[in-house]
């Protein structure tokens, strides 16, 4: 730093000579204070004998120049004060002169280990040379590890953390299916036609008759029919495999019929199901979209008693639909809250299961199609319904889990419709089969056409029957091959929701009614048991085979909760850094500015530097130019004070000494 020098205090009121100024000079480099104290200590004792010194040479250039000492101090003005001089303490902002000096005061004073050893070891170079590359190589291990630090929190990982509360919950949905889907009397006529090319083709593949069974009634044909011709050239067939195993199945072609493929099966079960709902969905295609339900068409009533916690059931507490497969479905959305657990406090309910229009080619089985779902939320009874067997009390204890996903960035979920690729065809909560169903439904909209049956419709699209759209089955399995290999983007533009509940079932049966009771249950019920001489000791079993009854309950009222965590937070990867920070160079976050502090030395000193390298620059050309247009001033010219000056001090240079006298020193300098 640029320093002043001043003589000691009262030198100008001596009297015995002028105290001249010193030259600017720059002051030496200081060595660090943990190896030069000693120094400093005496510094104060070691300034006044170099002014004095620079005294008594000013009074010997006096005589020399030809006079005595007073003589030369009474032509001489004193000397002009410094315009500085009360301002001589610490400024505001001080830089210091070099980055050397820079440096060194850093490694002197910085708190963070090992830096002192930088300057402190500078008599041993080896020592040096070790302990630079000990902190170069810290300082690389620290920040190697902040990068993996920082690599795993961009990745944004989580934890699932279990816990469990104790709370009352509202009861969740309850869906009962009768698992009889009806004839609507607008299409019978073609429901008939199509089981009579069912007992064809079942005859030509099994030799099996169906008139001589009776199995599929005939009903009578009422209301008008809307145009619909079967499509003969969809055929059960039994196909040929290489592997000698034989398939049947059935062949769609596209509109051209130029291609072609095979849905095929190993079971032939499965086969006649598919081939049979494949022509069934395409006669039900025409019906409207209002018409008659299901529960209305059978003339009787599914659920025979409802009660909740002792309570009977009320009608508005039931919704009710019609599933083309499952047939009458009502949904139990009470708003009542369990208040303890146990079979008594929740919902106990008996069904009726007669198969009075049974499809035996739509649906093989007999029994109730239950499924406990969130409320108002849809129910998929294909994808996660259980069945329930008639002639039986089956008791379903519930225990309840709920799953909460922190969302973006740390998974792909959603609290609702927002984020979602397409528009939700339920009118209900969003879920993820609602949406991939959704989905599903308007890319077949968009590729064939027309839309599904089994699932709602797109504003201004129709559902898809070969009376309209002849190719549709070749498109729609296609479509739906591509959506089990996951080939369709819906698993894309449908993430999970971030909070949903699921439900663990346990499930216990017995045969009710008992042998004993059997009669006056079915009396109560209005299904008076008729019994024959033979069988008066037993029940027939084709009443029991009517009637089941449903226990719902929750087991305990504690649920699960699984929640993700952030692995780092934002206060934990502060304190990460903090540890790595302390394991290296053992400092705190003072530390950390002190870098910041050196770093903006630097900086600052670069430019000033740089600026004062360009002033120079541009000073010399000026002067330059300066010399070049004007004269030197002779000495006749010159004052007659200041020609002694001129003859004594002037050098070879050219250079005025700042102890020149008056105005003569003014005017030149």
């Amino acid at each position: 730093m640029l320093t002043l020098d001043p003589g000691p205090p009262g030198a100008s009121q001596a009297g015995s000579g002028p105290r001249p100024w010193a030259e600017p000079r720059r002051s030496a480099h200081r060595p660090p204070v943990c190896c030069q104290r000693h120094q400093a200590t005496h510094h104060g004792r070691m300034e006044a004998p170099a002014q004095e010194g620079s005294s008594f040479k000013a009074g010997a250039m006096a005589q020399a120049s030809g006079g005595s000492p007073e003589s030369h101090d009474a032509q001489l003005p004193p000397p002009p004060q410094p315009e500085d001089q009360e301002g001589q303490g610490e400024g505001l902002v001080e830089l210091h002169a070099s980055f050397r000096e820079l440096f060194t005061f850093f490694c002197t004073n910085a708190t963070i280990h090992g830096a002192t050893r930088l300057v402190c070891s500078s008599q041993n170079r080896l020592k040096t040379a070790s302990w630079g590359l000990l902190f170069l190589g810290a300082l690389g291990a620290l920040y190697w590890q902040f990068g993996l630090l920082f690599e795993q929190y961009w990745s944004y990982p989580v934890i699932m953390t279990v816990s469990v509360h104790s709370e009352r919950k509202l009861f969740p949905s309850v869906t009962l299916c009768d698992m009889n889907p009806h004839r609507p009397s607008s299409v019978r006529h073609h429901l008939q036609a199509l089981d009579r090319f069912a007992r064809e083709n079942i005859r030509s593949l099994y030799k099996f008759n169906f008139s001589e069974d009776g199995d599929v009634p005939l009903a009578d044909d009422q209301g008008p029919r809307p145009a619909f011709y079967l499509d003969r050239s969809v055929r059960l067939q039994r196909l040929s495999h290489p592997g000698g195993q034989s398939r049947v199945g059935f062949r769609l072609c596209n509109s051209t019929g130029g291609d072609c493929f095979y849905r095929a099966f190993s079971s032939g079960v499965t086969a006649a199901r598919e081939w049979y709902r494949f022509h069934y969905v395409s006669i039900l295609a025409l019906l409207p979209a209002a018409h008659e339900d299901s529960h209305q068409s059978h003339g009787g009533h599914f659920v025979f008693s409802c009660q909740f916690d002792g309570r009977d059931c009320q009608a508005r507490h039931f919704q009710t639909f019609h599933h083309p497969t499952y047939g009458s479905c009502y949904t139990f959305n009470g708003v009542w809250a369990a208040q303890r657990p146990g079979i008594t406090h929740g919902i106990s309910l008996v069904l009726r299961t007669e198969q009075q229009d049974h499809l035996p080619l739509l649906s093989t089985e007999a029994g109730i199609k239950v499924m406990i779902h969130e409320r108002d939320h849809t129910p998929f009874l294909e994808h996660q319904g259980f069945s329930i067997r008639p002639g039986t009390e089956t008791t379903i204890g519930i225990r309840e889990d709920e799953v909460r996903r922190l969302g973006s960035p740390y998974s792909h979920c959603t609290d609702g419709v927002e984020g979602v690729g397409g528009q939700l065809l339920y009118n209900a909560s969003y879920t993820l089969q609602a949406c991939l169903v959704s989905c599903f439904q308007q890319l077949m909209v968009e590729t064939c056409s027309c839309g599904y049956y089994f699932y709602p419709l797109p504003a201004g699209a129709q559902y898809c029957s070969y009376s309209r759209h002849p190719a549709w089955g070749h498109c729609f399995y296609r479509l739906y091959r591509d959506l089990g290999t996951h080939r369709l983007p819906c698993a894309s533009r449908c993430p999970r929701s971030c909070r949903e509940s699921s439900y663990k079932l346990s499930a216990g049966t017995s045969r009710w009614p008992s042998s004993k009771s059997a009669d006056w249950i079915l009396a109560a019920l209005g299904k008076p048991g008729r019994r024959s001489s033979s069988q008066s000791k037993s029940p027939s079993p084709s009443l029991r085979s009517n009637m089941a009854k449903v226990n719902i309950f929750y087991q305990e009222l504690n649920y699960r909760t699984v929640e993700e965590t952030p692995v780092y937070s934002v206060p934990e990867l502060l304190s990460a850094m903090g540890s790595l920070w302390s394991l290296w160079f053992g400092s705190s976050v003072l530390s950390v500015l002190e870098l910041l502090e050196l770093l903006l030395d630097a900086v600052a000193l670069t430019l000033l530097l740089g600026c004062r390298r360009l002033r120079r620059t541009q000073g010399s050309q000026t002067g330059a130019a300066t010399v070049a247009s004007h004269a030197k001033p002779e000495a006749s010219q010159l004052p007659t004070d200041c020609r002694n000056d001129v003859n004594h001090l002037g050098g070879p240079a050219g250079l005025f000494s700042h102890a020149a006298s008056g105005s003569c020193g003014r005017n030149l300098c």
